[in-house]
C-alpha cells in the first residue's frame, strides 16, 4: 500500500511518500514544493497541482492523508491555504487517490500518544519509526510524513475491527 502525506500551504507544501508492506512502514520519497510568493495566486495554485500531478504519475499513492487546516486568527493566510488544500484535493482526486484527513492533534496523537506534542517531538519519531538519517527539512517535508503516518497507523486500526 502507498500513502502520499500532504502538509498544505502556499508557499511550501510538505510531501512524504510512504510503504506500506507487511505491517512495516517505510518512506519511498519525500520533499516539498515550493511556489514563488511574487506569482499570482492563480500560478502558484497551478504550479502546485503540476507539481503534485508529476510526483503522483511518478510514485502512484493509492491513499492519501492530508492534514485538515486550523487557523485560529489570519483570515487571510487561511484563505490561501484552503485554496491550496482545495487543488491538492482536486488532484488527489482525478488521479483516484483515496482520501483522508486529519488534525494536527490526531497526527500528534497517533505519533506520541500525546495530542499536544511539540514539533521537535513529532519530528523525532517521525524520523525513528521511519528510520531516516536526520529529520527531513523544511519542516512541512516532516510534517507530510507525519500526517503520512497517522494514516498508516489509523488504517491498521480500522482494519483490525
Amino acid at each position: 500500500m502507498r500513502i502520499i502525506g500532504i502538509d498544505p500551504g502556499t508557499a511550501t507544501i510538505g510531501w512524504g511518500v510512504l510503504e506500506e508492506r507487511s505491517g512495516n512502514v517505510s518512506a519511498v520519497a519525500y520533499g516539498h514544493i515550493s511556489t514563488d510568493k511574487d506569482l499570482d495566486p492563480a500560478t502558484r495554485l497551478r504550479t502546485l497541482a503540476d507539481d503534485l500531478e508529476k510526483i503522483l504519475t511518478v510514485h502512484q499513492p493509492e491513499e492519501a492523508a492530508v492534514e485538515e487546516l486550523f487557523f485560529s486568527n489570519n483570515a487571510k493566510t487561511a484563505i490561501a491555504v484552503a485554496q491550496a488544500r482545495g487543488v491538492i484535493l482536486l488532484t488527489l482526486n482525478r488521479f483516484g487517490v483515496i482520501i483522508s484527513g486529519y488534525t494536527p492533534n490526531q497526527v500528534k496523537q497517533a505519533l506520541t500518544g500525546y495530542g499536544s506534542a511539540e514539533k521537535r517531538q513529532m519530528q523525532f519519531m517521525t524520523k525513528n519509526v521511519l528510520r531516516l538519517p536526520a529529520i527531513p527539512k523544511p519542516d512541512d517535508t516532516a510534517d507530510a510524513l507525519a500526517i503520512g503516518l497517522c494514516h498508516a497507523f489509523s488504517r491498521k486500526s480500522r482494519l483490525c475491527r
